[in-house]
């Protein structure tokens, strides 16, 4: 029997909730940029493929989307995985073994937001870096790194998450990524990026992809966040390192059949949702703006699409701001003991200055 709540049944916040049907429909949807709905002319170019069987290498339309992300991001080979987490998860099955420890910041996603998968599927510990804004500095990671003995786990990966969501959005600076990737290969190890929001941070600063992941030896691209579509990310890396990736997708139940259905709509927001995230920046940055003139809200500055702020010192804690909001129809999470908005294509500019009111509205009703 399972019994991780203290008791004999399954705890209910182990799986999702239905949403409530007395709940008014949601109008602005800034839970996540992974609320995205495909757009028509998305559905259409599904609807078009050309696939196969995945598990053979004979969907073309996968095979294209992973060679178009191999060139993008400078690597030898990609495999397109059902989830991030996938990614994240194969990836470091890949370049540990049982006992291996690997470095990140605390708040990372594969540290918070991966069911500990690493630790159970692995074996992995992952020790946890400290720093502002969800980014350790090159000196941090140099400090936590210890010699080679028997007496401590070997220490093997070293992975940042690019952009870091809990710390804001905020950009890896290509400066710190390359100082990082330098003392990982002098101490040994290998550098892994989860790339969740790598193309918000490649438009916001103006790097091309291939130069953000350079040195980096596993690097990949969530297609399902900002860019719009339904399912899935690519993995990319080395040839070999692929090759035992696959291994691993297999055994995870992640390879699939006709998964071309999926891949076009990665290729149409390759071809048409990149330089468009620039628009879910402005966004972010107009509430952050809106947001800064109610007095008692504390906001900090975005830097990418998602924009954190806390309402307690306007009268109103956060949870009771999100559930008010609910309620006239605007979603957003609490996430680190902050209220997170995410921008993304299904919000406008004038959803923006609606949600600014709302807000403001609660406050003045605290």
């Amino acid at each position: 029997m399972f019994a991780p709540c203290g008791r004999n049944t399954v705890c209910d916040a182990l799986h999702p909730s239905p949403i409530d049907p007395k709940a008014p429909p949601v109008r602005i949807n800034l839970l996540s940029d992974t609320q995205t709905k495909p757009t028509p002319a998305m559905r259409e170019a599904m609807a078009r493929a050309e696939v196969g069987d995945e598990q053979v290498g004979d969907d073309p339309t996968v095979n294209a989307l992973c060679a178009r992300v191999a060139e993008l991001l400078g690597k030898e080979a990609a495999v397109y995985m059902p989830s991030g987490t996938m990614c994240n998860v194969t990836a470091t099955l890949v370049h540990c073994r049982p006992g291996d420890e690997i470095l990140a910041h605390e708040s990372a996603h594969i540290i918070a937001r991966e069911g500990g998968a690493h630790a159970a599927i692995g074996g992995f510990q992952v020790t946890q870096l400290k720093g502002v804004d969800g980014q350790f500095t090159p000196e941090t990671f140099r400090k936590a790194l210890h010699p080679r003995t028997r007496y401590q786990p070997p220490q093997t990966v070293v992975s940042v998450e690019q952009t870091a969501n809990i710390g804001g959005g905020t950009i890896w600076k290509k400066a710190a990524l390359d100082e990082i990737v330098a003392i990982a290969k002098e101490h040994g190890l290998v550098t892994h990026m989860d790339g969740a929001r790598l193309l918000n941070a490649t438009v916001a600063s103006g790097i091309s992809p291939r130069d953000m992941t350079a040195g980096w030896d596993s690097a990949w691209i969530d297609f399902s966040k900002g860019l719009g579509a339904p399912i899935g990310g690519v993995l990319a890396g080395s040839r070999a390192f692929i090759d035992a990736v696959w291994q691993w997708k297999q055994r995870l139940g992640g390879s699939m059949r006709q998964a071309g259905i999926c891949a076009a709509a990665c290729i149409y927001a390759l071809d048409h949702h990149v330089d468009r995230l620039a628009d879910d920046h402005a966004n972010a940055r107009a509430l952050a703006r809106g947001l800064s003139q109610i007095a008692g809200v504390e906001v900090q500055e975005p830097e990418t699409n998602l924009v954190f702020f806390k309402p307690d010192g306007a009268g109103i804690p956060g949870d009771k701001m999100v559930a008010a909001l609910r309620q006239r129809g605007v979603t957003l999470a609490m996430m680190d003991g902050r209220i997170r908005a995410c921008t993304h294509l299904d919000v406008n500019a004038a959803q923006i200055e609606e949600t600014i009111g709302q807000i403001r509205e609660i406050v003045r009703g605290a």
